[in-house]
């Protein structure tokens, strides 16, 4: 992936709205205020300042004098548990669609104020109100996108290809070099998907199906993860992997032979900005998120990270190889790809408990 933003573009940018500020401190930016803000999101999802790129918290704390504290968590129930259990108190989260609809049912997120948040008005109408928040009152949308297979095609046949299915991870050719998502609902969305389920089924009959279509993959697998997939495939440890399209630009710049397709049955889900209600500085979150929303901070966002983003002027700034239809896939794509919803308690546990089993009996 190009991740190196137009130095002269965001120079001009950056240097103008510093240029608007008052109570300068010696780096450039405004006066500390002593405010801390905790964001908690996916790993590699924020332009960070690594060749070249926009340093984004950076570029908020020089602009606010708020200093950023930055977690990173490896899926929406890493990050679910550790915020409903009380372990984690922090001010902005991304969850998925689906997270952020089983958060709202329990009141986990608070009520935004869009006064606060005037740059929301760069979204796209097409995103107002999805299902996963009907209201639009507790998410802005970050970035949006599908799950998708990667292979390293110098190792993997093109005649084992079949980009409509998600086959090739039970290819016992491949055992040993396939791994696997480290999180039930992508796991088992992908094993309903190739049986030709719902990726939001409750018959138990199905998700019983799945399960055993998981357990038949385990012997094949070398691990269940999640960020650690960019370091396995980069190097050609693990060949085969199934993860999020955006990703591919960024892994194809340590290891360029590793291409990736949508199979049919794949997830399509939108990552947005929530607020918990654990929040300790509401005001700053949501500054934080207007500032996310800025056309140019989200263009220099999506350069590093790859994503596909909900602002069409955005898309227009970027790169064709960062538009393609992996990235920006076709209705007619999108027609084979389910999003997620939130799930009932019963099913809930039933794939955790299942998903444990699959854990525990991993070689």
């Amino acid at each position: 992936m190009k991740r190196i933003v137009s130095i002269l573009i965001s120079a001009a940018m950056l240097i103008s709205s510093i240029s608007l500020m008052s109570g300068c401190s010696d780096d450039g930016g405004v006066e500390k205020t002593g405010e801390v803000l905790y964001v908690y999101n996916w790993g590699e999802y924020i332009s960070n300042g690594d060749d070249g790129s926009l340093d984004t918290n950076k570029q908020f704390e020089k602009e606010t004098g708020i200093e950023v504290k930055y977690i990173t968590y490896s899926s929406n129930e890493e990050m679910y548990t550790k915020i409903k259990s009380g372990s984690m108190t922090v001010d902005v989260i991304i969850p998925s669609d689906y997270m952020i609809s089983q958060m709202i049912s329990e009141n986990m997120l608070e009520k935004l104020d869009y006064s606060n948040i005037p740059n929301s008005e760069n979204i796209d109408d097409s995103f107002a109100n999805p299902a996963y928040d009907p209201t639009g009152e507790y998410s802005v949308p970050y970035t949006w996108g599908c799950t998708a297979l990667f292979y390293d095609s110098r190792y993997v046949d093109e005649a084992d290809i079949d980009e409509s299915s998600w086959d090739l991870l039970w290819n016992e050719k491949y055992s040993g070099k396939i791994l696997m998502f480290n999180n039930q609902r992508d796991a088992f969305g992908v094993a309903e998907a190739k049986l030709g389920y719902s990726l939001n089924t409750e018959n138990r009959e199905e998700l019983e199906a799945a399960y055993q279509e998981l357990v038949k993959q385990s012997p094949l697998v070398q691990g269940y993860y999640g960020d650690q997939i960019f370091d396995k495939m980069e190097s050609s440890e693990a060949i085969i992997a199934p993860y999020y399209n955006g990703d591919l630009l960024m892994i194809q710049e340590s290891n360029e032979y590793v291409k990736g397709y949508i199979p049919n049955g794949a997830n399509k889900f939108v990552d947005a900005m929530c607020i918990p209600t654990c929040c300790q500085n509401k005001s700053a979150a949501e500054k934080y998120i207007d500032f996310m929303c800025r056309e140019d901070i989200a263009l220099a966002n999506i350069e590093y990270i790859g994503y596909a983003s909900p602002m069409s002027a955005v898309v227009e700034q970027l790169d064709d190889e960062m538009t393609g239809e992996f990235f920006y896939p076709s209705e007619e794509k999108l027609s084979t790809c389910e999003v997620f919803y939130q799930l009932s308690d019963e099913t809930n546990a039933f794939l955790s408990s299942k998903w444990e089993d699959i854990l525990n009996n991993v070689k």
